[in-house]
């Protein structure tokens, strides 16, 4: 088969594309024939060695996609069988033409959903859906900040927030994002330098902060929580931008706030749960009432490319590559 590969940690140069060998599927897996993956941030934190990464040199990034099942071995009863089509969100070695799945990650695609909408959606569906249920369950009229809100994640958070009836307030960072954030929903958008902070602290009901900040960015963990209410919530995802300063535990006392730390890794824990929730996901997105962006699709074979777009903080919306 073919993949995207890298030996050495790096910048974008260090990815090739070429022949690699099959993956051979053990019991409890399926053999997948990659027809869309996403492209994640997190593939460029691995690529440079300061995240995660499975597996030993050549590495093969990605860790979402969806294809179809060409060979399985069962070892319990399942739904799935060769010819269906699948999708995952948390198995690695993606980047390739062929991928073994463990069987429990795979959910099959109801037929209204496509293969580039699947990988579009369920790592950065399933971030945006846990966000807004388990780290903060959105409540009607709550106000929220979601930051990179022109980003694939916060263009789904901004759209299911509105679902559950709270009002966005988008940060970005140029004004086709703007426009982007406010066709998602967003009640209001401003620019990172357009004193966020402050206009955060006025779309509050109170006008003293909103109830909620989701940070994807890291190096605006301190903002956001002078962009939050008194007995408000941040919740921290992400670091695209960086890493955070360090919380002072006094501040958040003598401010009644909470930190909340969240990773998709720690939620989907068992296949029942990957299936409720991509249910719900592709449910809204069969109904129009979540809509999902694709900002570009690059062959595998111009990985490089894709990264650097991805770097680039062009991409409104999701990458994807196609084998």
């Amino acid at each position: 088969m073919k993949g995207l590969y890298f030996n050495d940690f790096g910048g974008a140069e260090v990815l090739q594309y070429g022949e690699l060998p099959d993956p051979e599927i053990k019991s409890g897996q399926a053999l997948v024939r990659m027809h869309a993956v996403g492209l994640n941030f997190a593939d460029i934190y691995r690529r440079r060695g300061n995240y995660h990464l499975a597996g030993e040199p050549p590495f093969i990034l990605g860790y979402e996609g969806a294809g179809e099942i060409i060979a399985s071995e069962r070892v319990s009863q399942t739904e799935l069988s060769v010819g269906d089509r699948v999708a995952f969100a948390d198995s690695p070695f993606a980047n390739a033409e062929l991928v073994a799945v463990d069987l429990e990650k795979l959910v099959k695609l109801p037929a209204a959903i496509s293969y580039e909408t699947a990988a579009a959606t369920m790592l950065q569906g399933l971030t945006a859906h846990y966000l807004t249920n388990d780290s903060h369950s959105i409540k009607p009229g709550e106000t929220a900040v979601v930051h990179a809100a022109a980003g694939g994640v916060g263009l789904l958070l901004t759209q299911i927030i509105k679902l559950k009836g709270g009002k966005v307030l988008a940060v970005i960072s140029g004004e086709a994002k703007r426009v982007a954030a406010l066709d998602a929903g967003a009640d209001a958008a401003v620019l990172y330098d357009e004193e966020w902070v402050v206009r955060a602290e006025k779309f509050g009901r109170d006008e003293n902060g909103v109830d909620v900040v989701f940070d994807s960015v890291g190096t605006t963990l301190d903002a956001s929580l002078a962009a939050a209410r008194k007995g408000g919530q941040v919740v921290f995802y992400g670091m695209a931008g960086g890493d955070p300063e360090k919380v002072d535990p006094r501040r958040l006392m003598d401010e009644s706030k909470t930190v909340t730390g969240g990773d998709l890794w720690n939620v989907l824990t068992s296949g029942e749960e990957r299936g409720r929730r991509t249910a719900e996901l592709f449910s809204w997105i069969s109904e129009s009432k979540l809509k999902v962006r694709i900002a570009r699709r690059f062959p595998l074979a111009e990985g490089k490319a894709a990264h650097e777009f991805l770097a680039s903080r062009a991409a409104i919306g999701k990458v994807l590559l196609i084998p």
